[in-house]
């Protein structure tokens, strides 16, 4: 008698193995993430380049309407280099969350057709977009360089001031591919609520103007621990690092990245009859 193999099928088995499978797709986050910058870059005539032009043409505008006009404090670093600063992990976010806003929708026609753990779609987005901040910190390497500042051992923290920046991202990505799904109105948010952002973070001036009475609440975006934080370790100065501030970001990142894997899991086999 010829024997046969034996096949078992497991209830629940899929859910119990799935970052084991996220894990075996992993080179679907590098496929994914080189299609995109492709797509982004090969068909333009300036390629990679737009990376530098929109942090500079953002710097330039807010050097000049709140460094030169409002007059706005520094803290002893300059202006331009104050703004870039806050513009690196702030562009990172952005992009990345725009990306996330249509990721999802953009690849419907894998998403309906094969099998794959759906949040490699956001994570890969994130994943792309940290050419950019690899490009934003070049450049400010280069100006700073150029200006001749002096660097200190507080550039031992900017690693995990970056880290906490990719996990916020994460999280943050992972809640809006969702919700986007979910709500397509969604979409339309997204670029309001980041407008929003951009003034509502220390970018273009220095939390230091914010009176004391607020500060604890102004720390509640995560923004603030972050941009001062990766001030604090760019520029040489003798003040105490913002850990108050960098703690609050940390848990927010750690609530939002968690709530968001949490969210995602539970509408994601509905994924493809809501695009």
């Amino acid at each position: 008698m010829s024997a046969h193999s034996e096949i078992i099928i497991e209830a629940g088995k899929s859910e119990r193995h799935y970052w084991r499978d996220v894990w075996r797709y992993r080179e679907l986050f590098y496929f994914l993430a080189w299609r995109d910058i492709l797509v982004r870059y090969k068909q333009t005539s300036i390629g990679i380049a737009w990376a530098l032009i929109r942090p500079l043409f953002t710097i330039a505008v807010f050097t000049l309407i709140f460094g030169r006009l409002a007059r706005l404090p520094s803290d002893g670093a300059p202006y331009s280099l104050l703004v870039l600063a806050g513009m690196i992990p702030w562009q990172f976010f952005a992009s990345a969350i725009n990306e996330a806003s249509l990721g999802l929708a953009n690849k419907e026609n894998i998403i309906t057709k094969i099998y794959f753990p759906r949040i490699i779609v956001p994570i890969s987005g994130v994943i792309f977009n940290i050419v950019e901040l690899a490009v934003g910190l070049a450049m400010l390497a280069a100006l700073l360089a150029w200006q001749h500042i002096p660097l200190t051992l507080n550039l031992l923290f900017l690693p995990p001031i970056l880290l906490l920046t990719l996990m916020l991202t994460f999280g943050w990505a992972i809640w809006v591919s969702a919700l986007s799904v979910r709500f397509r109105d969604f979409r339309q948010v997204v670029p309001f609520a980041l407008q929003m952002g951009l003034y509502l973070s220390p970018i273009a001036y220095s939390a230091s103007i914010v009176p004391e009475a607020w500060r604890a609440y102004y720390a509640l975006n995560p923004f603030t621990g972050i941009i001062d934080g990766m001030r604090w370790s760019i520029f040489a100065t003798s003040a105490p690092p913002p850990t108050q501030e960098l703690a609050i970001s940390l848990g927010i990142a750690v609530l939002v990245t968690a709530s968001g894997i949490a969210y995602f899991r539970s509408i994601e086999k509905r994924f493809a009859e809501l695009l």
